[in-house]
């Protein structure tokens, strides 16, 4: 997400027109309106002041996602992974030879919680996994 589009989101989070928010920060409106369209590259005191104005840190507005990943987040791939792991599982749960629960029916509260404990689990596991086989020039 670029500067721009980054300021106009927090813009409308705050409920502030762009008028109102280039009152807050001391400048015209189309200045603001070309900077949220990036048609402008505005220096860092401009960028304070914006920021100031919307109540936020500047890194917010500085900081790159792309340079913030977390190697331990799940790709979609895992998480597919995840997802037909966890069906298996529930699937074999339903089964009568289910060891936990000797023949008797689970009521789907029940079913609900053991799936959602499962869930989080599976992808505990991954990132923990992740996290041990990254190298160490990856980590943070």
């Amino acid at each position: 997400m670029s500067i721009g589009e980054k300021i106009k989101s927090y813009r409308k989070k705050t409920g502030l027109t762009q008028a109102m928010l280039a009152d807050k920060a001391n400048m015209s409106r189309s200045y603001l309106a070309d900077v949220e369209r990036d048609r402008y590259n505005p220096s860092v005191d401009t960028l304070k002041a914006i920021a100031d104005a919307l109540n936020i840190p500047l890194t917010q507005l500085l900081d790159d996602e792309s340079s913030i990943h977390n190697p331990n987040d799940l790709s979609p791939k895992e998480e597919r992974d995840i997802a037909i792991d966890l069906e298996k599982m529930v699937n074999d749960l339903h089964s009568s030879e289910s060891l936990g629960f000797y023949g008797e029916a689970m009521d789907e509260e029940s079913k609900e919680l053991l799936r959602i404990s499962l869930e989080n689990t599976l992808r505990l596991a991954k990132q923990m996994a992740k996290q041990k086989f990254t190298p160490k020039k990856h980590r943070k």
